[in-house]
């Protein structure tokens, strides 16, 4: 266990939170009695309890102990600089090298506590005699992102297969895990598994059966990749160790199950949301993987164009209505319903969530996931949510006439809702909400706004290659002939693993639901007339928006034809 900073820097650290009104007397009684029970660093508890932000804390610490600090998620480490020390090391003491200077024999390192002298002396103890250390603050989940991303993940896939093959075991991966239960292969391989899945970003693991072998499958930016093939005789061992962690039935196997567990990877939590369902060749498992580092993004960094933003804006601002985030599963809805209700989250203002289920912890926001064996469906929790004074609702999902109509009465009674609608369009939202039975008097007047999106891959910034686009990629994108432009294709490198793509971004369009908008609601209007409206209003289309992600570089054209239907624009 890390040794607490010295008496002074905690008092220092706790005024200059307090003076900043980042955090409460409150808050600070609450830490102060949390470090007597751990004998934790203090600016750690504040980050582990949630009560301040883990980059707001490396900067305060910074401040209160003169240092410099520094965003390893912003910043690049030279490689060749991590391999100066070896991984056992950085990994025991939670620190890694970013820089150095050979002139002076000075190695920099990124450590969340700069004033552990143990901690430093054990370091020099490792390193060649007469080399100094400088120190930069650094957070710890940081370091450990960074920890594995340059020096990769220690677990061998291939080392623990051969061990379960022959027998010889493995022991880089089991040194990498210590003994005890732990040191079982098959356990140690679903650990690899877990852990590689996050190394590569994949929002879903898959374990797949065939008649002959098993398939394991990531999907990665909303792709499906397969990583490896197993004999089938794996099948067992990988679905027992599942279960067991997910606290699901071993026992039961024809039948489908749920369950969820959090393990941590990198020194920051992970949750794996558990699916089992009887096939003809065995049971198939997926995995859904849930970073709470990474559960939403500022508004301002998803991406959109400047006139969406400031429209999104707009819709926000009202102080009551209901505002609908639309699109197919897994286009990132949840994901965008996050980053407004965090734009929101103020400490003057009470927001409370009903989800199917919670995916990502907020702070401040009261979080209750639908539980219809205790019938606590949707419905029901908007009558509940109604009675514990909110000002803001999130409803995870409008599935039925039910909820619809409790999130439009919540909306009436000078509530803030969000809310989810499958449909494939903005503008698709208003008939589809009068399908399912909701009356148009009640509906016009109580939407504030509409967002329909989509996921597409971002080209890798490594690899991508510029050429004048073709002549069917200029009638995609409308250009004319004599319009000089470049665009950008997919090549592959080592840095997007050969696919030339690298991450994700939203294609999105928003609707502003004003007076005149609700004068077509409420006389029944066709999906043609709003079209015809919003084209008068500037109204920007995926389509539209799609294109201008391509003339900017961001995305190809293969990408956004993949996911949208580029001939789907507004025309007055």
């Amino acid at each position: 266990m890390t040794e607490p900073v010295a008496d002074k820097s905690r008092s220092r650290l706790g005024e200059l939170l307090l003076k900043g009104g980042i955090i409460t007397e409150d808050y600070l009684d609450i830490a102060l009695l949390e470090q007597k029970k751990t004998q934790e660093r203090l600016g750690h508890i504040f980050v582990k309890l949630g009560l301040v932000p883990e980059a707001t804390m490396r900067d305060l610490l910074g401040s209160v102990l003169q240092e410099e600090s520094i965003d390893l998620d912003a910043e690049g480490i030279n490689p060749a600089v991590v391999q100066l020390v070896p991984k056992k090391l950085v990994d025991r003491y939670c620190f890694i090298p970013v820089a150095w200077d050979e002139a002076n024999n000075t190695l920099t390192v990124a450590m969340p506590d700069s004033s552990d002298i143990g901690v430093l002396d054990k370091i020099r103890a490792k390193l060649k005699p007469g080399v100094q250390i400088k120190t930069l603050l650094a957070g710890e989940s940081e370091i450990g992102r960074a920890i594995d991303k340059y020096y990769g993940f220690e677990l061998s896939l291939d080392g623990i297969m051969r061990e379960l093959e022959t027998g010889t075991v493995d022991l880089e991966s089991l040194s990498a895990v210590g003994s005890g239960e732990f040191s079982h292969p098959m356990v140690r391989l679903v650990d690899a598994l877990l852990a590689d899945a996050v190394r590569q970003e994949a929002s879903d693991i898959h374990v797949e059966p065939e008649a002959g072998f098993v398939r394991v499958r990531y999907r990665i930016d909303g792709v499906l990749t397969e990583i490896r093939s197993m004999h089938k005789d794996y099948l067992s061992g990988l679905v027992v160790r599942i279960k067991i962690l997910s606290g699901m039935n071993i026992a039961e196997t024809r039948a489908p199950q749920d369950g969820r567990f959090s393990i941590s990877i990198s020194r920051r939590v992970i949750d794996f949301r558990v699916s089992s369902m009887p096939t003809t060749h065995g049971e198939n498992m997926v995995l859904r993987v849930l970073d709470r580092n990474k559960g939403f993004l500022p508004l301002e960094q998803l991406g959109l164009a400047d006139e969406t933003l400031l429209t999104l804006l707009q819709v926000l601002a009202r102080p009551e209505g209901i505002v609908l985030v639309t699109g197919p599963t897994g286009s990132g809805k949840t994901t965008t319903l996050y980053s407004m209700i965090n734009f929101l989250n103020t400490k003057d203002v009470n927001i409370m969530t009903l989800e199917d289920p919670v995916e990502y912890p907020m702070g401040i926001v009261r979080q209750t996931p639908v539980n219809p064996a205790a019938n606590l469906g949707f419905s029901e929790g908007i009558r509940s949510i109604l009675r514990q004074d909110p000002d803001i609702i999130l409803v995870g999902e409008i599935r039925d006439q039910d909820t619809a109509q409790m999130a439009l009465r919540a909306a009436m009674t000078g509530h803030k809702v969000f809310s989810t609608l499958h449909t494939n369009s903005a503008l698709g939202a208003f008939p589809r909400l009068l399908d399912i039975g909701i009356n148009a008097e009640i509906l016009a007047g109580n939407v504030s706004g509409v967002v329909a999106q989509r996921l597409v891959r971002k080209l890798c910034k490594v690899c991508r290659r510029p050429g004048r686009p073709t002549a069917p990629e200029r009638r995609v994108l409308e250009l004319e002939p004599e319009t000089e432009c470049t665009i950008y294709r997919p090549v592959g490198c080592e840095a997007c693993a050969g696919v030339g793509y690298k991450g994700r971004t939203a294609v999105m369009e928003v609707v502003r639901v004003d007076d005149d908008f609700d004068d077509l609601i409420a006389h029944h209007a066709t999906k043609g007339e709003f079209i015809k409206l919003a084209a008068q209003k500037g109204f920007r289309t995926l389509a539209q928006d799609g294109k201008r992600l391509v003339l900017q570089g961001i995305v190809s054209v293969d990408e956004i034809s993949r996911v949208l239907d580029l001939s789907d624009h507004v025309v007055v």
